[in-house]
């Protein structure tokens, strides 16, 4: 009796009925509502049409098994998102103040080799997450990178050096990121926090670029094709 309760309570077949047709109708408005914002893919969206679509869920789902609940009220409102969805994109096409304010801007990762200190200072970006995704554009260490830019759909852009051009570099992955205790004094060494690459004249010398004393030993292999 408790499963039957747990499972079937006070649900008649024709609210089960009800309930899938509510389903289905609410799956179509969503499938329109998704052909008519435009054909993007789900890397490709931003943060405020990320927010439109976790907004439809609410909106779809209610009405799909409450009683209570017309159809039209829902119908409205994904009516009523779709326009002011339609108004905003064509706003964000006409100004660019508009676009930066919904949409974000572009954010340098690297330049020539080295990671930007703007970023790393104001903690906007984890190492590892985008070491993960230079590794797998078979990225193997900084040097090989010319820009490095995370777009505003959250996909990361590489700008590579030709292999002529590739220069010592703080290594990515996770066997050589890792603080070396060893001093050699013609070798070139990285730093963990900023991937500043240069002679050092000890250990523990301080990075110049971001004031940390943690070094790994650089490398400057060629891209893997």
């Amino acid at each position: 009796m408790e499963l039957f309760r747990i499972f079937i309570h006070d649900s008649s077949f024709s609210f089960i009925l009800e309930i899938i047709l509510r389903c289905i109708v609410m799956y179509l408005m969503i499938i329109i509502f998704l052909r008519f914002s435009g054909k993007r893919g789900v890397r490709q969206l931003s943060i405020f049409e990320i927010a439109i679509i976790l907004c439809l869920g609410s909106i779809a789902g209610d009405p799909m098994f409450t009683e209570d609940l017309p159809l039209i009220q829902a119908l409205t409102v994904f009516v009523s998102i779709l326009v002011l969805y339609r108004c905003t994109t064509y706003l964000t096409m006409k100004s660019k103040k508009i676009e930066s304010l919904l949409e974000g801007k572009p954010m340098y990762i690297v330049e020539d080799g080295m990671l930007v200190l703007k970023g790393i200072k104001n903690e906007k970006y984890s190492y590892d997450e985008f070491f993960s995704e230079m590794r797998q554009q078979q990225v193997e260490h900084l040097g090989q990178i010319k820009i490095a830019l995370l777009e505003t759909e959250g996909c990361l852009s590489l700008i590579l050096f030709h292999d002529s051009e590739v220069k010592w570099g703080l290594p990515i992955f996770p066997n050589e990121y890792k603080q070396t205790i060893d001093y050699y004094p013609e070798r070139f060494y990285s730093c963990m926090f900023c991937g500043n690459t240069r002679l050092i004249k000890k250990i523990n010398e301080t990075c110049e670029r971001c004031q940390k004393q943690h070094w790994v030993l650089s490398i400057n292999t060629k891209r893997s094709k």
